[in-house]
């Protein structure tokens, strides 16, 4: 049986992939501070992951799964802590890419401030580089926008809400920025891949194939609600963000290097409707 230790697992992306693992069978550790609900099935290891002093002593995992790491520190003291693992993951995002740089991007491009996410990309870029400097072998994985079960950010939430309310949408423009999604599962079922097959690349990109733009993405989620749109298009020059669930800031990731090993992800019409594990 492996024995895995995630970071969190209270909240969203945490909360749904220690359910997961626990689904599989697997004996899971959560590290957090015990303030939310726990994951039924778990082993809490209640702890600030800045004051660990020995709690980690002892221990031996297959493999840490660490999705709550946002700056060097977090994993450093991660790191310091633990006694012995297999592998590492550390979920990163598509934020360590600047703005400006060429798209798709690819993880080799170069990595820097994005002016939409400032000091959480930068830190997250320290993040990754306090990793590799101190285990090579590790995995990190830079998602676009998650989504799917458990989602505590307000983004498809705030419009189910408006669809529910028979509300007009009012949407930036025309509705044509694309935007690039990843269902949680389908992080699972890659970091599946990743402790079973153990390719060599370290870093991946991840998310769908495809982009989807603004426009058809709020009609897919009043569809879930068996609504249909009726939008207000915003031309004047108001930040996307105080009306709409995202910056005004299109991107895509290259995820050739993830298709080599995941040929499949779950469709953003299936992904919206689907809210299990």
């Amino acid at each position: 049986m492996k024995k895995m230790l995630i970071t969190g697992g209270t909240v969203f992306v945490s909360r749904y992939v220690a359910e997961y693992v626990v689904k599989k069978g697997y004996e899971v550790y959560v590290l957090n501070r015990n303030t939310k609900p726990q994951v039924k099935g778990v082993a809490l290891i209640e702890a600030d992951r800045h004051q660990l002093d020995d709690r980690l002593r002892g221990y031996h995992f297959d493999a840490v799964l660490d999705i709550c790491a946002y700056d060097a520190s977090d994993v450093n003291d991660l790191l310091d802590a633990l006694d012995s693992y297999d592998d590492y993951i550390l979920i990163s995002s598509s934020a360590v890419y600047p703005e400006y740089g060429k798209q798709p991007f690819a993880e080799d491009d170069k990595l820097g401030e994005n002016r939409f996410w400032k000091a959480y990309g930068t830190d997250k870029i320290a993040a990754e580089q306090a990793l590799i400097q101190r285990d090579d072998n590790a995995y990190i994985l830079r998602p676009p926008y998650l989504y799917g079960a458990m989602n505590n950010v307000y983004r498809e939430a705030f419009v189910f809400e408006c669809a529910m309310q028979d509300r007009k949408f009012y949407i930036p423009k025309h509705g044509e920025m694309k935007l690039q999604f990843f269902h949680v599962s389908d992080l699972c079922h890659f970091i599946d891949i990743l402790l079973a097959q153990k390719p060599s690349t370290h870093v991946f990109n991840v998310g769908n194939p495809e982009t989807i733009s603004i426009l058809e993405w709020v009609k897919l989620c009043y569809q879930v609600c068996g609504k249909k749109a009726e939008f207000v298009f915003v031309e004047k020059d108001i930040e996307s963000r105080k009306y709409f669930s995202f910056y005004d800031y299109e991107y895509e990731l290259d995820i050739t290097k993830q298709r080599e090993w995941m040929h499949h992800t779950i469709s953003m019409e299936k992904g919206l409707h689907w809210q299990g594990i």
